[in-house]
């Protein structure tokens, strides 16, 4: 396949993630949260422990106002930090038990409407579904520190 044409299609398929993320996603945020703090307990509570610098960069935010974004969740008792045990400078962000309720509910509803989109699927396309989720992961959206050209 011609590079170009696959990178059309990639561009077409992450606009469909992100419309389908928002479909999924809709009226199941908690209340209590700004829709970016709400995109900050998401991030914690799937690849925590967690920096500051991380949520940051993922966020697309500043230090300060991440910093003041995740005091305003610590304040609500959504998260907490805790020291890093090999450097004391470093500090981990968490999901406290209140944040990691809210966000089980929320990843419960998200996972019902899921569910409902491919009940039709046969157990043959859902396997195709999954390996294709595991070759997308290990080859367009790794997240570690490997070269684009690997």
């Amino acid at each position: 396949m011609d590079k170009e044409a696959l990178f059309q299609k990639f561009v077409m398929f992450t606009s469909a993630v992100h419309q389908i993320k928002h479909e999924l996603t809709k009226e199941v945020k908690p209340a209590t949260v700004t829709p970016v703090q709400y995109s900050i307990l998401e991030y914690i509570a799937v690849h925590q422990p967690v920096t500051l610098s991380q949520i940051s960069d993922c966020q697309h935010m500043s230090l300060p106002n991440t910093s003041r974004e995740i005091r305003k969740l610590t304040e609500k008792n959504l998260c907490e930090k805790s020291t890093g045990a090999e450097d004391q400078r470093k500090q981990y962000i968490r999901l406290s038990k209140a944040g990691q309720d809210i966000m089980d509910e929320v990843f419960l509803r998200i996972q019902e409407r899921f569910t409902e989109r491919i009940h039709e699927a046969t157990p043959q396309e859902l396997g195709l579904i999954e390996e294709a989720l595991d070759l997308l992961h290990a080859k367009v959206f790794y997240t570690d520190s490997r070269s684009s050209g690997k």
